[in-house]
């Protein structure tokens, strides 16, 4: 896993363009390359989400953020978090895996689960976005999606969508699908048609592995999976705009044999407050983003 993590940042900066190598979407556990550190950096610091700056050239510097802690909260450590959202107060995830996919809404300050529907074993649920009265939860390699009543979880419809489902997420007017590759679809929300597509890359070199992603301050935020990187895109031009560090975010004694990859990205847009998690892990950190020098 260190190896993976120097591979992608070399990528990213333009060193060397080093592709991440493929394997089963089951991702193994990270505990053994745990790290202790705190992220934290000295030099200036961004208040806590600050717009990156677009890069225009190809060969133009891509800033690396870290991060630090500002508050941790309980999360059920045997949810396979897939999509995760803050809205309305509240978390709202999905979870991963076949027999154990789920919809949930989820008190941030207890990690009690306060409303929960099962998803049918034969799926595999992934990302999740909430547009309006609505609830929206891709499935795996079904290339199916359902749409649930916020209120109720009522499953209300399912739409068909053209590639895997990893993440989703919306800037208000379209869903916004990632598929695992270097591609981003804009969905129309009613109709579920693709209205335009853009590829993601850092300095002309294509960024894959996408997953979950969440819409922040016109920038989409993407976790590369399999790596404890975040990398934030333009959604115009699809260029990387920077980079986020989180290697040591679970610290080594907080990991145990069922912990798995960095997986959860989450805004609350009323409070500046960006919350990142993983897939089993005992917590949700809340974090401010720091540049590295």
């Amino acid at each position: 896993m260190k190896k993976l993590l120097t591979l992608l940042l070399r990528s990213l900066i333009g060193v060397v363009l080093v592709p991440l190598v493929g394997c089963g979407k089951n991702p193994p556990s990270v505990a053994a390359d745990a790290s202790p550190s705190t992220g934290a950096v000295s030099g200036s610091v961004p208040a806590r989400v600050e717009p990156a700056q677009t890069t225009h050239a190809a060969t133009a510097e891509i800033p690396i953020y870290t991060y630090e802690v500002r508050a941790s909260y309980p999360h059920d450590p045997a949810a396979f978090t897939q999509g995760l959202v803050f809205f309305d107060g509240s978390l709202w995830e999905s979870t991963g895996l076949n027999g154990e996919s789920s919809l949930r809404k989820v008190e941030l300050k207890t990690g009690a689960v306060l409303q929960r529907v099962e998803v049918p074993a034969r799926y595999f649920a992934e990302g999740l976005a909430v547009l309006g009265s609505e609830l929206f939860q891709l499935t795996w390699q079904d290339h199916k999606a359902f749409v649930y009543d916020r209120a109720t979880f009522k499953l209300e419809k399912e739409f068909a969508v053209e590639s895997e489902g990893w993440g989703l997420t919306t800037d208000g007017h379209w869903l916004i699908l990632s598929d695992g590759t270097d591609q981003i679809r804009f969905l129309d929300p009613a109709t579920f048609e693709v209205k335009r597509t853009i590829l993601v890359s850092a300095r002309g070199r294509p960024v894959d592995r996408l997953n979950e992603l969440e819409y922040i301050k016109g920038e989409i935020f993407a976790n590369v999976w399999g790596a404890d990187y975040v990398v934030r895109i333009d959604p115009t031009t699809g260029r990387v705009t920077g980079a986020i560090d989180f290697t040591g975010l679970l610290a080594a004694q907080d990991h145990t044999a069922r912990t798995d990859v960095l997986n959860g990205i989450a805004y609350d847009a009323a409070t500046d407050r960006l919350f990142i998690t993983g897939k089993r892990w005992p917590k949700v950190f809340e974090v401010r983003l720091k540049l590295r020098q």
